[in-house]
C-alpha cells in the first residue's frame, strides 16, 4: 500500500476521536460549522450584500462547496495557484483579492479563462501591472476583469490616494484586453485606539470613489462590484452602503473567511465587538475547529508535555487554549474541563502546558485545544476530520495548500 493510500484511509466515517483516530488531529465540529455557515450567510443577505468567503483561510474544497451551497455568491482567493485549486473542485466565480503578477501566474488564469463559465476578477494598483496584464491577455486573445485596489498609508497593497485611483482607471481604459469591474479595499490593516472611526472613514472613501468612477463611466459593468471586509469588521463595511444610499447602484460583496470555523482567540474577541455594536444580533459565531493531541510526558509536577507543536497549530496570535481532557478509548466520551491549564510555549512537535491545581492528567490522556487565527492552523495539515456531537467522524477532508 502506498503512503498516499495509507493517509487516505487513516480516518474512516464512524471512527471515534478518543479510540480510533491517530493524534494529533485537526478536528472540525459539524454542528458549530453548520451554525456558522447559516449565521454569516444570513447576516450578509440581511445586509443587502453578497458573500464571497476568503478561501485562503481553509483551502478545503469541501468547505468551499458547502459555503456555495449555503448561498455564497463566489469565493475569494489570494493567489493564482489557490484559484486553480478552487477551479479544479468546481468553483466558477473567484475574486482574487491580490494583484496578478508574473507571466506564469497570468498563464494559469488565462488557461481557466478559456472556460467561458469562469467568472474571475483580480486586483490592480499600479500602471506597470496594468500594462503587463493588458499586453499578456491581449496576446492570448482574452479579456481580463480587473478591480482597482484602494489601500491606506502604511497598509498593504492598494492605491494610496483617490487621485491615484482615478489615474489608474484611465490606464485601464487604455488597455482593450482589460475590463474595470469594480473597486476593492481591505480594512484589516487599520488598527489602534481609533480603529472604528478609521475604518468608517476608509469605507466612506471607498464607496465615494466607486460613485465617482461610475459617474465618469469608468466601469464595464452596469452594477460594479464594491468589496471589502475581512473577518473582524464586516458589520462596519456592510453599513456604509446604506449610509451613502447607493446600495442599488453597486453589487456589494463581503469577504470574511475565518467565520467558517471561527476561533477561540482573536476572532472570538472581534466577534464580541461585533455583538456590542449590533444589538440586533442575538447570537454570534461558534468555535468549530480544534486540535486534539495526547499528553506525551509528565516529567515534573504540574508540568505536562503535549504531543502537538508548531507543525500542528497556530502560535502567531496566542498559544493554543486547552479545552477538555478525555480518557483514551472510553466511548461514549465524557470530557473534563481543563481550561484552567495553560500552554506556555510550543516547539516543533511539543507544547509545554502548566497543569492547574486539582487537574489530574496522565500520560496518554487526550486533550482538545482551541486555536487563535485559524488560517495558520489549517495550513499545517493535509487532512482533517469532521465530527458529530458524539465525536464520531462524519467524513475526512483534504486541504490544498
Amino acid at each position: 500500500m502506498s503512503i498516499a493510500a495509507i493517509e487516505k484511509g487513516a480516518t474512516q466515517p464512524g471512527d471515534h476521536l478518543v479510540r480510533d483516530v491517530s493524534l494529533p488531529a485537526l478536528v472540525i465540529h459539524d454542528t458549530a460549522l453548520e451554525h456558522n455557515l447559516r449565521w454569516m450567510q444570513k447576516f450578509v443577505s440581511d445586509s443587502g450584500a453578497e458573500l464571497a468567503p476568503h478561501g485562503k483561510t481553509s483551502m478545503v474544497p469541501a468547505l468551499f462547496l458547502r459555503q456555495l451551497q449555503h448561498g455564497a455568491w463566489g469565493m475569494t482567493l489570494a493567489t493564482a495557484v489557490q484559484t486553480r485549486a478552487a477551479y479544479a473542485h468546481g468553483v466558477r466565480r473567484v475574486l482574487m483579492a491580490n494583484q496578478l503578477v508574473g507571466a506564469p501566474n497570468m498563464a494559469l488564469i488565462a488557461e481557466m479563462l478559456t472556460d467561458g463559465m469562469f467568472d474571475f476578477h483580480c486586483m490592480v494598483d499600479h500602471p506597470d501591472n496594468v500594462k503587463a496584464l493588458g499586453e499578456f491577455f491581449a496576446a492570448k486573445g482574452l479579456t481580463l476583469n480587473v478591480m482597482i485596489e484602494y489601500g491606506v498609508v502604511g497598509g498593504r497593497c492598494g492605491c494610496r490616494s483617490e487621485a491615484e485611483v482615478m489615474a489608474l482607471a484611465d490606464a485601464i481604459a487604455a488597455q482593450p484586453a482589460l475590463k474595470l469591474t469594480g473597486i476593492e479595499g481591505y480594512e484589516g490593516v487599520i488598527h489602534g485606539d481609533q480603529a472604528v472611526s478609521g475604518i468608517r472613514a476608509f469605507a466612506t472613501s471607498l464607496v465615494r470613489l466607486a460613485v465617482t468612477l461610475q459617474d465618469k463611466g469608468a466601469f464595464a459593468l452596469n452594477r460594479p462590484i464594491v468589496t471589502a471586509s475581512g473577518s473582524a469588521w464586516y458589520d462596519l463595511i456592510a453599513e456604509e452602503f446604506d449610509e451613502q444610499q447607493v446600495r442599488e447602484r453597486f453589487l456589494s460583496v463581503l469577504r470574511p473567511g475565518s467565520y467558517v470555523v471561527h476561533d477561540h482567540g482573536i476572532y472570538k474577541d472581534a466577534q464580541c465587538c461585533v455583538l456590542d455594536r449590533r444589538h440586533d444580533l442575538s447570537e454570534g459565531l461558534r468555535p468549530a475547529m480544534e486540535v486534539w493531541a495526547h499528553v506525551q510526558s509528565m516529567p515534573e509536577p504540574g508540568f505536562a508535555v503535549i504531543a502537538m507543536g508548531k507543525r500542528d497549530v497556530a502560535f502567531d496570535a496566542g498559544m493554543p487554549n486547552p479545552i477538555k481532557r478525555y480518557a483514551p478509548g472510553a466511548v461514549p466520551a465524557t470530557g473534563e474541563d481543563v481550561s484552567a491549564c495553560t500552554v506556555t510555549a510550543v516547539m516543533d512537535q511539543h507544547a509545554f502546558m502548566t497543569v492547574a491545581p486539582g487537574c489530574e492528567l496522565k500520560v496518554g490522556d487526550i486533550v482538545s485545544f482551541g486555536t487563535s487565527h485559524p488560517c495558520l492552523t489549517f495550513d499545517k495539515w493535509r487532512t482533517g476530520c469532521l465530527v458529530g456531537d458524539d465525536l464520531r467522524v462524519i467524513e475526512s477532508f483534504d486541504t490544498c495548500f
